[in-house]
């Protein structure tokens, strides 16, 4: 049988030339944000006539992407034009990440006031004072490993935010290794509700009320499968003592979409299940709003404007209730050759070039 040295080594001698080359921006580098303990870089996105007290957007890309790619790809300042919010962009650096993954499971960057975490909060306290933003319209939101780390900041410092939204990512608290990260990726061994819960609550002295949350997954992802996404839900229902089965089911398209509701009526957390969606962000390429890239995925749907509109910063979409038949769990496709989904998994766990 093959080693993994040999199979890793074949797979990065024939990969091609990586994704987020330089890209059009129209983002602002920031320097000098604070200690920066964890050496991330910063951009910020201030749109034209933006009013005092205007509401902030955080947004972490994904492995092997830059702050400015995923911007182009999921549209988020042309959407911030629309509506007049700020943006903030934190951007991972090589030498933390050959493959640019934010460390969501490195104990010394998800911890409070410690390493790449600590640097997006810091981020957001200058951006806020700096700009005269509103400190409770506060988001964050992910792609995959910037997924897992919209749910480190939500869990580390959840005083800060309104609302947040997992793309294709993973609970806090799940993974403290490379292996174990890998493992959680494929569904195994991601811990049960009680321990997702205590290391929520272990990560921050806030004692509630928690940040709204939308979670969004592609049914068809074999790099990080459905289940995790599924664990992040278990983990925030938990917090926000919701049942464990939706208040109601709708159906967009082809898609999925389920939402929890507390006792007043308010919705608290919905998930997409993306039909037919590998791994990235859902975008719809004919709103005038997502440009299709590496791992920016036309689905027909575009996450930016329903998340955007589910934290009440954008304009509403609808969709039609119904009950939709079972999602296809990722574990059960063989849709994708084992050889892309090794190579996959590999460089989103930021093992491979």
């Amino acid at each position: 049988m093959p080693r993994l040295s040999d199979t890793i080594a074949r797979l990065a001698a024939t990969r091609g030339p990586g994704p987020g080359a330089a890209q059009p921006s129209r983002l602002i580098e920031w320097a000098g944000f604070g200690a920066n303990r964890g050496a991330l870089r910063a951009y910020r996105y201030r749109p034209e006539g933006l009013k005092p007290g205007a509401p902030l957007v955080v947004v972490l890309h994904g492995c092997t992407q830059s702050a400015a790619a995923y911007d182009l790809g999921s549209g988020w300042s042309r959407l911030a034009d629309r509506h007049g919010f700020a943006l903030l962009f934190p951007e991972q650096q090589r030498s933390n990440n050959a493959n640019l993954c934010f460390n969501w499971f490195e104990l010394g960057d998800i911890r409070r006031d410690a390493g790449e975490a600590s640097s997006i909060a810091e981020m957001i306290a200058g951006t806020l004072t700096g700009y005269g933003l509103d400190r409770r319209r506060v988001f964050v939101t992910g792609l995959s490993a910037g997924g897992a780390m919209a749910a480190v900041m939500l869990a580390t410092y959840p005083e800060f935010f309104a609302g947040g939204a997992v793309i294709a990512g993973l609970p806090y608290g799940s993974a403290s290794t490379v292996p174990e990260a890998l493992e959680r990726m494929r569904g195994q061994g991601l811990p049960g509700e009680d321990a997702l819960l205590r290391a929520v609550r272990a990560a921050s002295p806030h004692g509630g009320p928690w940040p709204r949350l939308s979670v969004w997954h592609g049914q068809q992802d074999h790099v990080v499968v459905p289940a995790a996404g599924e664990a992040v839900l278990s983990q925030w229902r938990g917090l926000h003592g919701l049942a464990e089965g939706p208040s109601e089911i709708l159906s967009i398209g082809p898609h999925r979409r389920r939402v929890w509701r507390d006792g007043g009526g308010v919705a608290r957390i919905e998930a997409f299940a993306l039909a037919g969606m590998g791994h990235g962000t859902p975008i719809d390429a004919g709103d005038g709003i997502g440009v299709p890239g590496p791992h920016m995925l036309q689905a027909g749907i575009s996450s930016t404007r329903h998340i955007a509109a589910f934290w009440g910063i954008g304009d509403p979409v609808s969709g039609t209730a119904t009950r939709p038949g079972p999602e296809r769990s990722a574990a059960g496709e063989a849709a994708a050759g084992p050889g892309r989904i090794i190579e996959e998994a590999l460089r989103a766990a930021g093992l491979m070039r």
